[in-house]
């Protein structure tokens, strides 16, 4: 890896030549063969570096159930006598969807750890972010390789604000914007022109464009929540999930109040893939302490306590659920 960094960027017009082996090897295991699924769980889990749990969280499954996939994967693999080789480049673009979904959730591992002391795993970011580099100038063309750059690019620029010196979580609307790296969220923000310019809109792209809004905004309050809760309806439209739904409910909380919010949130309660999640129940939680509700609050503090991974994260809910038990304390 040090190595791979200390080299020189491969060429532009490198054309299917993969100049770095850890891609070379996440394209090989994006065969047509195996389902789309199990591909990703395969590649984050044995090359990627990711343990079963952290794989688990990617895709929302339990870990005992990601165990089976994998192992279900690689069953396939002797059976069908899939050849480990490094694909050519008319191959390329069809595969290219499921190694941008493998790097995007290195980097979302780096962002929010699934468990551990740290909120963060900054050298996964930057992997991911490297990687993405390289996909770049290989796949000029490729505006969702453009858009994913970008996502992470304008997310990751905000790392140094995201946690106190203590390591204690800072949310968005108390983080000194200062802090936050412009180089990153100019590049990003040339890349969103870029992934969103020439043709219809891909996830990436829109996802990315979500981020610019947040970073381009002095503050909270002066967000443009209603342009990223119609940008969460096109996502929504192009990439449905149960996070994008908890997200666009999120926004639209801010743009119309947080008894909205709550409404959508609530049909989302019986989404089998929300119950281990804890940002979901930690949302609610939020929604209903903006409203007064602070026994249903502390509810769902409480269940969001029980979910957390990071020590980060579980400081930050006793926080809030001490405030909510304790009002006017």
């Amino acid at each position: 890896m040090e190595a791979d960094r200390a080299a020189p960027a491969p060429p532009a017009d490198a054309g299917g030549d993969l100049p770095d082996e850890r891609l070379q090897l996440f394209f090989t295991c994006a065969h047509p063969a195996l389902a789309a699924e199990d591909r990703g769980a395969l590649t984050l889990r044995c090359l990627a570096g990711l343990t079963t749990t952290e794989v688990a969280r990617a895709f929302l499954l339990p870990s005992a159930t990601m165990a089976q996939r994998i192992v279900r994967a690689k069953k396939k693999i002797r059976q069908a006598r899939i050849p480990f080789r490094v694909p050519g480049a008319d191959e390329l673009p069809e595969r290219l969807p499921g190694v941008l979904q493998v790097i995007y959730s290195i980097f979302t591992e780096g962002y929010a750890a699934s468990s551990g002391a740290r909120l963060q795993r900054l050298d996964l970011a930057e992997e991911a972010i490297r990687l993405a580099r390289i996909l770049r100038r290989l796949l000029p063309s490729e505006r969702e390789v453009a858009g994913l750059l970008a996502l992470m690019l304008l997310v990751h620029a905000r790392r140094e604000a995201r946690t106190g010196p203590g390591g204690h979580i800072v949310l968005l609307d108390e983080q000194d914007r200062d802090r936050w790296d412009q180089s990153m969220i100019e590049e990003g923000g040339d890349l969103v022109l870029v992934a969103l310019t020439g043709g219809p809109p891909g996830p990436y792209g829109v996802q990315a464009a979500i981020a610019a809004l947040h970073d381009e905004a002095a503050d909270v309050a002066s967000t443009d929540w209603a342009q990223i809760v119609a940008l969460y309806d096109v996502l929504v439209a192009l990439a449905p999930s149960p996070v994008v739904a908890l997200n666009r409910a999120a926004a639209l909380a801010m743009r119309d109040g947080p008894e909205a919010g709550l409404a959508l949130l609530d049909e989302l309660a019986d989404e089998p893939r929300l119950r281990g999640y804890h940002p979901y129940p930690t949302a609610r939680a939020d929604l209903l302490r903006r409203l007064g509700r602070f026994p249903e609050a502390a509810a769902a503090y409480r269940e969001a306590l029980e979910l957390a991974g990071t020590e980060p994260e579980r400081a930050h809910l006793r926080r809030r659920l001490h405030a909510v038990e304790t009002p006017g304390a």
